[in-house]
């Protein structure tokens, strides 16, 4: 597995019973999390900043215990990100990816093109750019890609370039071939399910695959890395290494892994798996 121990401003404090308790900056959230399902000896702990609770009829609402900011933010490495409790139980930052966001940065050198597809609030975006990247943004939701042109800012990378653009990605990369643009990185973390901004629909498992093979076709003859993640429940990691070994390596060669990624819970010993990611490199 590969495991996200690198933070300091982020700590996954414990984790049983269909809930994890993390600690962003200086706040602790409780949350629900449905990896989660074993049971510890002690009860998780009830002092929090933030618990949400969960409806029977699906989703859920905050309860806060202390006067909290609307948004805060954290850090990894010299990276910043705002943070902040959203109508979904999530907090705009998925801290399981800053394994990723160091092999992306790793792997780009000053001057390559990174599309990031599917880039929510743009944690590989800021990587890429870090690295010396010249990036492309793409993402269905405005307000994500607005969060995410702050989490540039606030990281001092306003000055690099980067195109955000709000738009259905599979319609963006159709466009993209036309145009004859090609690029050293893709980065893509589609959801399972989802609608673009024109309402079309998205279901993974279906999509995926072809999805692949179109984005492919973006690569440079001698591209620098491809990564893909999933957090639809089933997907093996071995799937994603099989659909990224079949659309990448007869183009360009190169080795493929893909394994699950996930984030250490306290002092346990123990980590909680946070869905699976599949790495392309030369």
């Amino acid at each position: 597995m590969i495991v996200s121990d690198c933070w300091q401003d982020y700590a996954l404090l414990e984790a049983a019973e269909g809930e994890k308790v993390e600690r962003w900056g200086k706040y602790v959230l409780r949350r629900p999390d449905p990896q989660a399902i074993w049971r510890m000896d002690k009860p998780l702990r009830s002092r929090v900043d933030g618990f949400y609770h969960r409806s029977n009829r699906g989703g859920g609402s905050w309860e806060f215990f202390t006067n909290m900011p609307e948004r805060w933010t954290v850090s990894m490495d010299d990276l910043s990100f705002y943070v902040r409790p959203t109508g979904f139980k999530h907090t705009g930052l998925f801290p399981e990816q800053a394994a990723n966001w160091r092999f992306i940065r790793s792997h780009t050198k000053k001057g390559d093109k990174v599309l990031n597809l599917f880039a929510y609030t743009g944690g590989a975006t800021l990587a890429a750019l870090a690295g010396g990247a010249d990036v492309v943004h793409v993402d269905a939701s405005k307000g994500m890609v607005a969060w995410a042109k702050e989490n540039v800012a606030l990281s001092g990378l306003a000055d690099r370039y980067v195109r955000f653009i709000v738009d259905d990605c599979e319609k963006f990369v159709q466009r993209e071939l036309r145009r004859g643009n090609r690029y050293d990185g893709i980065i893509m973390d589609p959801p399972s399910y989802g609608r673009g901004p024109g309402g079309e629909m998205w279901k993974l498992e279906d999509k995926i695959f072809d999805f692949i093979r179109l984005s492919a076709q973006l690569l440079t003859d001698k591209p620098s890395f491809f990564v893909l993640n999933s957090y639809t429940t089933g997907l093996a990691p071995t799937v994603l290494k099989n659909m990224i070994s079949l659309a990448v390596v007869p183009r360009v060669g190169g080795q493929c892994m893909a394994d699950e990624i996930g984030l250490p819970i306290g002092n346990s010993g123990l980590v909680l798996p946070c869905g699976a990611t599949a790495r392309w490199e030369p």
